[in-house]
């Protein structure tokens, strides 16, 4: 490609290959047809999904190819959903050809134009969407024209071509969608927490991690202090954070989140609409995003103050004879789990799903005697039904053999079953949902609506 191909200008006529007519795919299929390149997208199902997505990018002016996506393509990009792996068949072909093969994030990157706006980024294993919403927050606080995108939100291939433009993105980026990043440099850039995910893409941690480690392709690194793979990662003069410590740029001291260097009070913990110390932890994150970028602490305080957390976050859907039925489901990895957990002090579990190569021992060992029960449904529950076999042999367990989205029900019923007044049935998976569930937000909803339909029948 040329200089000004990546400026985003001279697409016309351009080939280029988009995988995948999912969310990410149709984003990237509307923004190139928009600039006169000949698209052709690729996806290995042709069911009534994939149909209906075909449908609407033919229209564009797309070519659509389904139930294929392994044969060698002829184009000058290729453009990646964050899911396909990077030995796919079809990129290996591709970069064997000579092809570019690229995610959507590094695309939108290259589409940016002069004087575009820059972008702050933020990843981690947990807690990207809720920082990624607290640091937009904080930014419209100080009047800017400002937007959560990138794996949540907003796709940027969307944003940098918005109108009016944006002042400024608060990015969140996947290890999947950074791995497929070589090119971009955030303004700054956050590393909240390391944990094993993904591994069944990465392949190990060290990889995982070094994707990871990619959001400090940054004039400014920020890490957590308190978490040892993000610290001993973090590059020499990046920033610290930290809910345990003092000896960083940004602390919880008396319970307000302080800078440091100049004892500015960013915001007061009881004035947070978030609970936990995790959420402590994502505020400062987004909160030294903001003041490294010049943000004013009286406008990070506005913003974070104001934020409140989005839906399948630990949010209190009903209360059923003393009973508390909690959606976490976004709550996909054992790390994430752990967090939620800890917020209760007697719990029916309700849990299953992909782990992705994560390990549970060590999850089921450390709240093994807040458990009630659990209630385990999904591919891998058998790892966690091992698992607290190993290390709470006392917890009754009941064990959901199917793969149809009505488990929900079923499960809300015998976590009732198993719980009494005072306790708490959480829905903290520990895992992803695509075994059963469209996604984590069809398992909250269905989840939610279980325990509203068990309260209405009591």
């Amino acid at each position: 490609m040329t200089a000004r191909d990546t400026a985003g200008h001279e697409w016309a006529g351009r080939r280029v290959v988009v995988a995948g007519v999912g969310v990410t795919g149709t984003a990237v299929t509307e923004a190139m047809t928009a600039l006169g390149a000949a698209v052709l997208v690729v996806d290995g199902g042709d069911g009534e999904r994939q149909q209906a997505a075909a449908q609407r990018l033919r229209g564009l002016g797309a070519e659509v190819r389904l139930g294929d996506d392994r044969t060698p393509v002829d184009g000058d990009l290729l453009v990646a959903t964050p899911g396909m792996r990077l030995d796919h068949p079809l990129f290996i072909a591709s970069r064997a050809a000579g092809i570019a093969v690229i995610g959507e994030p590094e695309l939108a990157w290259r589409l940016r134009g002069p004087g575009a706006a820059p972008w702050l980024g933020i990843t981690g294993t947990n807690g990207k969407t809720t920082t990624v919403g607290m640091l937009a927050a904080v930014l419209r606080a100080a009047g800017l024209h400002a937007v959560a995108a990138g794996n949540v939100g907003l796709p940027l291939v969307e944003a940098v071509r918005a109108t009016p433009a944006y002042d400024v993105l608060a990015v969140e980026m996947s290890s999947q969608q950074l791995a497929w990043s070589p090119g971009i440099r955030f303004a700054a850039g956050a590393l909240l927490n390391l944990a094993e995910d993904h591994l069944d893409w990465h392949d190990t941690m060290d990889g995982y991690a070094a994707a990871k480690a990619r959001i400090w392709s940054a004039d400014v690194a920020i890490g957590n202090a308190d978490d040892p793979a993000v610290d001993v990662r973090l590059p020499a003069g990046g920033r610290r954070f930290s809910v345990q410590r003092d000896d960083v740029d940004f602390a919880l001291v008396d319970g307000r989140l302080v800078e440091t260097a100049t004892g500015a009070a960013l915001a007061v913990v009881d004035e947070l609409r978030v609970h936990g110390r995790h959420n402590v932890a994502n505020a400062l994150a987004a909160a030294a995003l903001a003041r490294c970028y010049g943000i004013d602490a009286g406008a990070v305080r506005a913003g974070l103050e104001a934020f409140a957390p989005g839906a399948h976050r630990n949010v209190l859907v009903e209360r059923v004879d003393g009973v508390d039925y909690v959606d976490d489901s976004k709550a996909t990895n054992p790390h994430a789990a752990d967090a939620s957990l800890a917020a209760y002090d007697s719990v029916v579990w309700i849990a299953g799903g992909l782990l992705k190569g994560a390990a549970v021992d060590e999850l089921v060992a450390a709240h093994a005697h807040r458990l009630r029960g659990a209630v385990l449904l999904g591919r891998d529950r058998a790892r966690i039904a091992e698992a607290l076999a190993r290390h709470a042999p006392d917890v009754p367990v009941v064990d959901l053999d199917t793969a149809d989205t009505g488990v929900m029900d079923v499960a809300v019923r015998s976590a009732s079953a198993l719980a009494k007044a005072g306790d708490t049935v959480l829905l903290a998976p520990s895992a992803a949902s695509w075994d059963i569930f469209r996604d984590y937000a069809e398992r909250g909803d269905l989840f939610a609506a279980a325990a509203q339909r068990l309260a209405a029948q009591r």
